[in-house]
């Protein structure tokens, strides 16, 4: 063989192994930008199974693959989100989001509503909320968020009027009291527990399912209303991403009727879609 034909040869294998080499290289340049990364919170099976069945319709559909990262802190998700470990969570509702981006100078934004968990009043005494006796004691959870959504739970009912105020409330808020209630302030944890001490007591669903506590066995549930927004949860993102087409795609992805399906199979009432809701 001339040397100018195995010099052509060897050319010719050089470019055939470079072109191979590049292809594969943009193969999976391209499927990398078509995997999102997702934080949720690690313990709900429930969530697990929905969270499945979105990352089938989003590959299906979309051609995104969704890769997931849990975690066992609330504060975890959107750290991780800033620092650009992931790229979605969905775990968190509107009021907590807009108090973590105030504590920590963040910019992390909604790209979807997902559900809105009804709050509850129980009650071992009474089976109307009307019943409730002047002088009673409510108890309700101590922290900012929940004990803030439980007067407006508590509004709503009729038992107490609010003062005309923006962001969290606390018991100095309370502008009527008609039936001069009292209040007991407990860890979210405990509210099931102190049923038994108290005329109502405030339970939200992560504690009510733990403590076998129905929906049945509520005297009143908070009603989706303007009030009740903020406690929408969602699909979040860094502000200069929420336009990325592939969260879109994944967002798009989560708000089927599939999905509205798995989430009245698994939570019943307790769960409720929220992305086609006016409030």
């Amino acid at each position: 063989m001339k040397r100018s034909t195995k010099w052509i040869i060897g050319i010719v294998i050089v470019v055939v192994i470079v072109g191979l080499g590049w292809f594969s290289f943009a193969h999976h340049s391209e499927q990398s930008k078509k995997t999102v990364k997702v934080g949720l919170m690690s313990g709900s099976k429930a969530d697990d199974k929905i969270w499945e069945s979105v990352a089938e319709t989003a590959k299906k559909k979309y051609g995104v693959t969704i890769q997931f990262t849990h975690f066992t802190d609330y504060t975890q998700p959107n750290k991780a989100l800033t620092q650009h470990e992931i790229d979605l969570n969905s775990f968190q509702h509107y009021a907590f989001l807009d108090n973590w981006n105030k504590q920590n100078h963040t910019n992390i934004v909604s790209v979807g509503n997902t559900y809105i968990a009804p709050i509850r009043l129980y009650s071992n005494k009474y089976k109307n909320v009307k019943d409730i006796p002047n002088g009673g004691t409510i108890a309700l959870p101590n922290d900012i968020s929940n004990e803030s959504r439980s007067l407006y739970l508590l509004k709503n009912a009729g038992l107490i009027t609010l003062k005309d105020k923006k962001g969290f409330l606390g018991l100095n808020d309370i502008e009527k009291n008609p039936k001069n209630l009292k209040f007991k302030e407990v860890d979210a944890s405990q509210t099931p527990r102190v049923l038994n001490s108290v005329d109502g007591s405030i339970v939200n669903n992560t504690y009510a399912a733990p403590a076998h506590l129905s929906e049945k066995q509520s005297i009143y549930v908070e009603p989706l209303n303007k009030d009740s927004k903020i406690w929408v949860n969602l699909i979040a993102a860094n502000k200069d991403q929420k336009n990325n087409k592939n969260y879109q795609d994944v967002v798009k992805a989560f708000q089927t009727k599939k999905t509205e399906q798995l989430v009245k199979k698994y939570y019943g009432n307790t769960e409720i879609p929220a992305w086609n809701r006016k409030f």
